[in-house]
């Protein structure tokens, strides 16, 4: 295995880390941290599914930093917004601080623009990304505030952060104006949707299941009927305590700039666990997206209820939590 770009820094280009904890901002699973002590590291994450990988291995992890640092590593996010306000943040609790990203991340420009602002100490190019270290600077402007866009609050790097996404926008237009008591909305980001759902008065018990915690806190922010409830988890594996009567979802499709259509299949997936036997599942997804043949193997009626040249919503019902064959 080629080493990382981090384990070449550290190990041959002629800097020590600091004494005292390392935060590490926004590590994807699987990220190479073996050149660092483990006992030293603090994982900083707000994604549930990231968060537990790491905690499984073995790490610390919080949601957001707290006091100061040795030194802080940033992996480089691709909204260029939330990319900032991370170094801002490392900046802010650490004297040295560590960016590590692809070009594709805009690891160059944000490279270009920290020379404005801090003496870099070294750059690292490697596997078509820069990782780069400097100490000081003022980056406080770069710090992300919450925003309002169309009555809702976002803040950076949440899905659809700049307005109501126009797929959701489309499911909720076309939800029936019964549902049914219990619902689950996975993948709730900022609330949108949750709000849509809880204008349908048969609603007792909203689950809003939402991976990443800066979403969930505007949702908590933007959705403040009682009958909410608020679960910061991976929707795939969250267990529900009743049955639901109703699923609603826009699931997420990529983790990368990919598209991974087995992440949709893995909310059928949960859905279909969580549903009664009556319970139907509504989604919205990008046309493209082969989904249909996973909810045929775990939903005995499938339709296509509304659509666009862009979007299309899937009603499914009489589930089943045993694949068909």
């Amino acid at each position: 295995m080629s080493q990382s770009r981090l384990t070449l820094a550290l190990e041959g280009h002629g800097f020590d880390l600091p004494e005292g904890e390392i935060a590490v901002f926004a590590p994807r699973a699987g990220a190479d941290l073996g050149a660092l002590e483990r006992a030293r590291v603090r994982i900083i994450q707000p994604n549930r599914v990231d968060y537990e990988a790491f905690r499984r291995a073995g790490y610390a992890c919080d949601v957001v930093e707290a006091g100061r640092y040795g030194a802080a590593i940033v992996f480089l996010p691709r909204a260029k917004q939330l990319a900032r306000d991370l170094i801002a943040r490392a900046v802010a609790v650490a004297d040295l601080v560590i960016v590590d990203g692809q070009k594709t991340e805009g690891a160059d420009s944000l490279l270009k623009e920290c020379k404005k602002r801090a003496e870099i100490g070294g750059v690292l190019s490697k596997a078509h990304g820069k990782l780069f270290w400097f100490k000081g600077g003022d980056f406080n402007d770069w710090r992300a505030v919450p925003t309002q866009v169309d009555g809702f609050v976002t803040r950076a790097g949440v899905f659809s952060a700049d307005g109501i996404d126009p797929a959701s926008r489309l499911l909720a237009k076309t939800l029936p104006a019964k549902l049914g008591r219990n619902v689950a909305d996975l993948g709730a980001g900022w609330g949108y949707l949750a709000r849509e759902i809880l204008a349908r008065e048969t609603v007792e018990t909203l689950y809003l299941v939402e991976a990443d915690h800066v979403a969930l806190d505007c949702a908590r922010e933007n959705v403040t009927d009682p009958r909410a409830e608020f679960h910061w988890a991976d929707a795939t594996t969250w267990e529900a305590r009743a049955r639901m009567d109703a699923v609603v979802m826009n699931p997420p499709f990529h983790t990368g700039r990919s598209a991974e259509p087995a992440l949709g299949e893995a909310f059928i997936a949960a859905a279909a666990r969580m549903l009664a036997p009556t319970g139907q599942l509504w989604l919205v997804a990008n046309r493209h997206l082969p989904y249909e043949a996973a909810l045929r193997e775990r939903f005995g009626a499938v339709e296509e209820v509304a659509g666009d040249g862009r979007f299309k919503v899937l009603h499914a019902a009489r589930p089943s939590r045993v694949r068909r064959g």
